[in-house]
C-alpha cells in the first residue's frame, strides 16, 4: 500500500479561495490492476480554470489540475516504470490512473512530450496545456497576418506571455497589459513586445490609441471587463477577439459582476469576429503545438517565465498568489 495525499475541496469558493475551503487528507492507495499506473508527482500546475470551475462540481470534491509525474508502477507496456506522465490527477503526491479511460478532458492521460532537456515542469506549462492554449487559441481563431497589430490582456500570465510572443515569432506588432510595472518592464525588455502598459495605472483609451495609431486587428482576451471593451472599440474593420478567460471576475459575486461597456455596437458596426474557447477542442493537435512551442523554445525565440513554489503544503499558497496576480509567467509547484 502506498500511503498518499490530496487536497479535497469541501466548500465552494466564495470570493478569493480561502485556506478552510480545503481540507488535505492522507489516504491509502489500493494495488494498481490492469491497465493502471501508479505516478509519483513532480510537478503540480495551479491556473485560473480552478478558480473558475470550483462550482461546477458538488462538495467535496478532489482538486483537479494538471500535473506531470513518474510512473513507480505500471501493469499498461506502454507506460513502463520510470515514464514520466502529464494528467488531470490535480493535487495530490502520488495517484492511479489508467490511460484509456479518456471519457472528457478530465481523464487525460499522455506521455510527456520530448522536452529536449527542458525542465519537466513545462510539460504543464508553455509545453502543455497552456500553450496548447496559447497556439491554438492565437493561431487558430485569431489567424494572425506579419504586419497586423495584436493586443494581450493577461500578457505576463502563463498564456499571454506565450501569445504575445507567438504573435512577434508571426511578425506582428504586440501590446501587452498586465498589473505591474514590473510585469511591463519584463514583457517589453525580455519578452520582446513592442509595448506594454500596466493596467491599474494607465489611461487605458489614451496609451492604446497612442500605440496603435491605425487601431486593432487581433485581440486575445484573459481578462474580460472594461478593458476588453475599450480594446473592441479601438478595433479595426474585421477584427478577430479570441476570449480565453475572464479572471478579472473570477473571485466577484456572479450575481453582483462588475459593469463594462456594451460591445455589441463595436461588434456589428466593425463585423468583428468574437470567438470563445475552450482548448480540449484541439486535444488530438495538442503534439503538434509542442513540437513547434519546443523548437522555439531551444531557439530562442521564445522565452519561458515561470513562478516556482516548492512544496506539496504550499499548493494553495501558489493558487491565491497566482489569482492575485503574483506570478510572472506560468506557476508550478514542485512537489518532488
Amino acid at each position: 500500500m502506498v500511503k498518499a495525499r490530496k487536497y479535497v475541496v469541501k466548500k465552494h469558493f466564495d470570493g478569493v479561495p480561502k485556506r478552510d475551503d480545503f481540507e488535505i487528507v492522507e489516504y491509502e492507495l489500493p494495488p494498481i490492476q490492469n491497465g493502471e499506473l501508479l505516478v509519483k508527482t513532480e510537478w503540480v500546475a495551479v491556473d485560473p480554470y480552478q478558480r473558475a470551475y470550483n462550482k461546477r462540481y458538488p462538495v467535496p470534491f478532489d482538486q483537479f489540475g494538471y500535473q506531470v509525474g513518474i510512473v513507480e508502477d505500471s501493469k499498461d507496456p506502454r507506460y513502463p516504470v520510470g515514464t514520466r506522465v502529464v494528467s488531470h490527477k490535480g493535487w495530490c503526491d502520488y495517484s492511479v490512473m489508467n490511460a484509456n479511460v479518456s471519457n472528457s478532458p478530465a481523464d487525460v492521460v499522455y506521455k510527456a512530450p520530448d522536452l529536449k532537456g527542458l525542465s519537466p515542469s513545462l510539460a504543464i506549462g508553455a509545453i502543455g496545456m497552456p500553450g496548447a492554449t496559447a497556439y491554438f487559441g492565437f493561431l487558430e481563431l485569431c489567424q494572425p497576418k506579419a504586419g497586423e497589430t495584436v493586443v494581450v490582456t493577461g500578457a505576463a500570465g502563463a498564456v499571454g506571455s506565450i501569445v504575445g510572443q507567438i504573435a512577434k515569432i508571426k511578425g506582428c506588432r504586440v501590446i501587452g497589459f498586465a498589473g505591474s510595472d514590473d510585469k511591463v518592464d519584463s514583457l517589453v525588455k525580455e519578452l520582446g513586445f513592442d509595448h506594454a502598459f500596466n493596467y491599474k495605472t494607465a489611461d487605458i483609451r489614451k496609451v492604446l490609441k497612442e500605440a496603435a495609431p491605425k487601431g486593432v486587428d487581433c485581440y486575445f482576451d484573459n481578462v474580460g471587463g472594461e478593458i476588453s471593451s475599450i480594446i473592441m472599440s479601438q478595433m479595426n474593420h474585421y477584427g478577430r477577439v479570441s476570449v480565453c478567460g475572464s479572471i478579472s471576475a473570477y473571485n466577484e459575486d456572479l450575481t453582483n459582476l462588475p459593469l463594462a461597456p456594451i460591445v455589441q455596437m463595436d461588434i456589428v458596426m466593425k463585423e468583428l469576429k468574437v470567438e470563445g474557447f475552450l482548448v480540449p477542442r484541439w486535444i488530438g493537435r495538442w503534439p503538434e503545438a509542442f513540437v513547434d512551442l519546443t523548437k522555439w523554445i531551444k531557439s530562442g525565440q521564445l522565452k519561458v517565465k515561470e513562478h516556482v513554489t516548492e512544496g506539496f503544503d504550499k499548493i494553495y499558497d501558489a493558487f491565491v498568489g497566482m489569482l492575485a496576480g503574483e506570478n510572472t509567467g506560468k506557476s508550478v509547484v514542485k512537489i518532488s
